[in-house]
């Protein structure tokens, strides 16, 4: 999407930046010549990763055990960022947990799993970077990833829901109050983009048997990885410099489809039309 070397001199640290949509923001953010830091609980995963992904793109990239949901432990992967690449100019919030589950049948317990790792995770690192970017005055920038049901929730991921719409709420809160530090804040609503885990615990063999995502998707196609790497990497460049505060969507459609009133009329065959169009025109 972009010239090469367009975040050359840029430093970001992407949580949850070992697998899935963080492993593909890391790839892209790398190839436009950023230096990249990845945190994950899983420090052999990414390890591995940073060992893949410096062989693939030839980038810088530092990879940092952390539980997001620990201050200490965020605080110790700006220390060691700074440390390596001597400053640090972005953060994309990330790391996420979520599983489908009637809400009755959840405990308290399975409640604090989602909604600390989404939303605490989320606001340890904002504040962490936040406050380091506003001393040493550096106009940092934030990408948070939420969900398009941050803003109308949804049943059977409740957790999630609360957690992503309190994201949100970070976003814009954080985005309002921090611009006149430099500081930018933006979040991407990703519609369904396969990943190996996420997928497996949204939509479980079990459950797909019954229910086809596809046919929620106008396009009638998931999200590629690098569509959503293009539009992570315009919002963490100097492209985006004036864009503040918005959730941009990207899903195809699939969530306006869905809230359409009207759109189960797809399903209406092409012959049919001609009857409906009588009964319209107030013909026999």
């Amino acid at each position: 999407m972009f010239k090469a070397n367009e975040l050359a001199g840029k430093t970001i640290i992407v949580t949850g930046g070992g697998t899935g949509l963080g492993r593909s923001m890391t790839t892209y953010f790398l190839t436009l010549g950023a230096n990249v830091v990845i945190c994950s609980r899983k420090d052999e995963v990414i390890q591995q990763t940073a060992k893949e992904l410096k062989d693939e793109t030839g980038g810088n990239i530092l990879a940092v055990a952390c539980d997001v949901r620990k201050p200490l432990e965020v605080d110790e992967v700006l220390k060691q960022a700074v440390a390596e690449f001597g400053s640090v100019d972005g953060l994309v919030n990330n790391a996420a947990g979520n599983f489908i589950s009637p809400t009755e049948r959840l405990s308290p317990k399975a409640f604090d799993v989602i909604v600390d790792i989404v939303l605490k995770g989320s606001y340890n690192f904002s504040l962490a970077l936040g406050k380091y970017w506003i001393e040493k005055k550096i106009k940092g920038v934030m990408l948070n990833i939420v969900t398009t049901y941050a803003w109308t929730g949804s049943a059977y991921v409740v957790p999630s829901a609360c957690a992503k719409a309190g994201v949100l709420a970070l976003t814009r809160s954080l985005a309002a109050e921090w611009s006149k530090y430099g500081i930018r804040a933006n979040a991407i609503a990703p519609g369904p983009f396969p990943t190996e885990g996420a997928f497996s615990r949204l939509f479980p063999e079990s459950v797909l048997k019954d229910i086809d995502p596809l046919q929620r998707i106008p396009a009638k196609r998931f999200g590629e990885h690098q569509e959503l790497a293009n539009l992570a990497g315009y919002l963490m460049s100097e492209y985006s410099a004036y864009v503040n505060g918005e959730v941009m969507t990207i899903d195809a459609g699939e969530w306006l489809y869905n809230a359409g009133e009207f759109t189960l009329m797809d399903k209406v065959p092409a012959e049919a039309w001609d009857e409906v169009e009588k009964h319209v025109r107030g013909k026999k």
